[in-house]
């Protein structure tokens, strides 16, 4: 029997020590919101950085945490909004135990390869379908302009 619980400080250390993500903290000092930058490894997003929030519910772990890029970014998966179609954190797919650095790194991989199938923005999955080079233009351009600068390994 699970009870709702927050995050454990051993959950941030291991997010911390993780080498997709740099700096890895609470926001506001609230252990339900974490802040951090990802660092994709595939070109076109690998140029940047990109700002995320993972907020964990209530009702931790029995209901899944909402992962937000703060960074915009072009890609099928995330909206305008930064909402990502990440599968794992759908109540369908969600389990007690998955560790929140297990959430980050199903999200980097997302991000490391854009998959048509998981769409927030038809057009941009339309685009990486039918004219994979134009895509990988403009989001090579909007990481250029967009993404947070790298830091230094």
């Amino acid at each position: 029997a699970h009870t709702c619980t927050t995050p454990s400080p051993q959950e941030l250390e291991e997010a911390r020590r993780w080498e997709g993500a740099r700096d890895v903290r609470l926001l506001d000092g609230n252990v339900r919101r974490w802040g951090g930058l990802l660092l994709p490894n595939n070109p076109p997003y690998n140029m940047g950085a990109f700002c995320f929030e993972l907020t964990f519910s209530p009702n931790h772990p029995l209901e899944p945490p909402c992962a937000t890029l703060r960074t915009p970014i072009y890609h099928p998966s995330v909206d305008l909004e930064g909402r990502v179609c990440q599968p794992l954190t759908t109540h369908v797919h969600w389990e007690p135990t998955t560790r929140a650095v297990q959430v980050l790194q199903d999200l980097l991989l997302q991000l490391d390869s854009p998959d048509p199938q998981r769409v927030l923005r038809p057009d941009v999955a339309r685009e990486l379908q039918e004219r994979p080079e134009e895509f990988q233009r403009r989001a090579e351009e909007h990481t250029r302009l967009h993404a947070e600068p790298r830091p230094d390994p």
